[in-house]
């Protein structure tokens, strides 16, 4: 029987090659990965786990949590990632919307977790940071030899919520050729082979530490050092042992603030990649005269996996996100008549190629509205395609932010401030940050008299929102800028706090 997706990795895993460095003394070999992730397999086939059915994890970053993915490639099980920063109230709405049948969680947040899996009918196990937990006590004496499920290429690998500006998160349904095509493609184009050592400090609940990052290693037969999070001593001090650095604009502007880094530091390092959120021109041009390396800037979504990058060899212009990827077709055209522009012209992004996702779960009328008649995906990313073929992302037709790297929905930051006592209504936007792309950033009416500070919203968010939702300020005013229609106009709070961050 063939499993789509993992029977590809496992041809191309050298034999008894490394593949997660943990530290310098711990390494798994692709033959210890998946040894353990047939044992995974075997404990989710006796828990009662069936193909199709969904798995939904919110661990820390470890090589078993990695593992666990495979492990649900293999079972046929359907992978639901979620970040580790949610809430329960938010993973209330997550669980109940997807219906998994199995949810991982830390020990620590099992009883938390067990109220809501109850009443959803699913089964919880943990799996803590340091590998331990219920789920490996159970695979501990399972056999490694587990008999992967037969998986063809348009079968559900993964599901991933991503956020929009009207209504909850929407499932965007991953198959198996999704994924395999663009970390294929990804391969060829960045020139990755097995010689190649990635530094991994991305998370892995997030289309760019999972499936960008660790698909590509595997289908290398690569390896990773695998960083619990990003920390720019720890990056620097592992950088002379690697190859290629995959990040969000983030981790550059932080390496330009480390004194320890610069070309010494980054010599062995061939690549470097950004993407996630929009990487400053500033850092792009800092960053290659500090180093001599030229950041390597792509542009993907949830929903498409990677559409878009600056070439291996040639000109990588600040600003642009490149050309469009082997098989993957990217138009411009105008929003209210749908017809194609020119070059040089701005309008809506939309996306046709293997890597676009089957639809949203269980929303048919959703997923029919987000696809053109002949066939492509309609991004919500305003942007042209330059004389010389690159493609500029210039807005967002939707008032997504993105700030680093997470896709933040305003409308759910905005409901729970005008819960807050003595607050009449707010809008939140996102404007410059340098060290975050976009700064969330919430502008608050106030009955009078109500007495409320920046503080006091702040701290009432805390347990309601996950802390990369929560606004950087909160900005104070009397009422909210509005057309003829009563529609609140963030292009003109945008304009108006646009320096907030960067006093510029």
């Amino acid at each position: 029987m063939s499993n789509h997706l993992f029977d590809t990795m496992r041809a191309a895993a050298p034999d008894n090659a490394p593949f997660i460095r943990i530290d310098s003394t711990r390494t798994w070999t692709y033959d210890d990965a998946f040894a353990l992730s047939g044992r995974i397999a075997s404990a989710m086939d006796a828990l009662g786990i069936r193909p199709g059915d969904r798995v939904a994890v919110q661990v820390e970053k470890s090589a078993e949590a990695l593992i666990l993915y495979l492990a649900c490639l293999r079972s046929g099980a359907v992978y639901l990632p979620l970040n580790t920063a949610y809430t329960l109230a938010e993973l209330d709405y997550f669980i109940g919307d997807a219906e998994p049948r199995l949810v991982v969680v830390a020990p620590a947040a099992r009883e938390g977790v067990e109220t809501i899996a109850k009443r959803h009918g699913a089964i919880v196990e943990t799996l803590d940071a340091d590998g331990s937990g219920s789920l490996l006590d159970l695979a501990r004496d399972e056999p490694a030899d587990f008999v992967d499920a037969s998986r063809s290429a348009d079968d559900m690998a993964a599901i991933l919520y991503t956020s929009g500006t009207t209504g909850r998160s929407k499932g965007a349904i991953l198959t198996h050729r999704n994924l395999l095509s663009n970390a294929l493609t990804l391969r060829d184009y960045w020139r990755v082979t097995a010689n190649d050592r990635l530094i991994h400090a991305l998370p892995i609940f997030h289309t760019h530490g999972l499936f960008v990052a660790t698909n590509v290693t595997l289908l290398a037969g690569a390896s990773m050092f695998l960083l619990s999070k990003f920390d720019a001593d720890e990056v620097v001090s592992v950088m002379p042992q690697a190859t290629m650095l995959m990040g969000v604009p983030t981790f550059y502007v932080r390496l330009l603030q480390s004194p320890r880094f610069g070309k010494e530091a980054a010599a062995s390092i061939r690549l470097f990649i950004s993407g996630s959120a929009p990487l400053l021109a500033e850092t792009h041009t800092e960053f290659e005269a500090r180093t001599g390396h030229a950041i390597l800037e792509r542009y993907g979504m949830t929903e498409t996996n990677m559409n878009t990058s600056n070439p291996y060899e040639g000109k990588r212009i600040a600003g642009t996100v490149g050309f469009p990827l082997p098989d993957v077709t990217v138009r411009v055209t105008d929003p209210a008549t749908g017809l194609v522009l020119p070059a040089e012209q701005t309008g809506m992004i939309e996306i046709k190629g293997p890597n676009v996702f089957k639809g949203y779960w269980r929303m048919p009328e959703k997923t029919a509205a987000e696809f053109t008649a002949d066939g492509f995906f309609i991004s919500g990313d305003l942007g042209k395609i330059d004389s010389d073929g690159y493609v500029h992302i210039v807005g967002r037709g939707k008032d997504l932010v993105i700030s680093g790297g997470y896709n933040i929905y305003p409308k759910e930051v905005e409901s729970e401030i005008d819960q807050i006592e003595g607050v009449v209504e707010s809008a939140v936007i996102g404007v410059p940050h340098p060290d975050f792309g976009e700064g969330v950033t919430a502008v608050v009416v106030c009955k009078p008299g109500a007495g409320l500070d920046e503080k006091t919203i702040v701290s009432a968010l805390q347990d309601r929102l996950a802390r990369y939702k929560q606004p950087k300020r909160i900005i104070f005013a009397e009422d909210l800028p509005r057309n003829t229609m009563g529609k609140v106009q963030k292009n003109i709070l945008r304009q108006q706090y646009a320096d907030l961050y960067t006093g510029t």
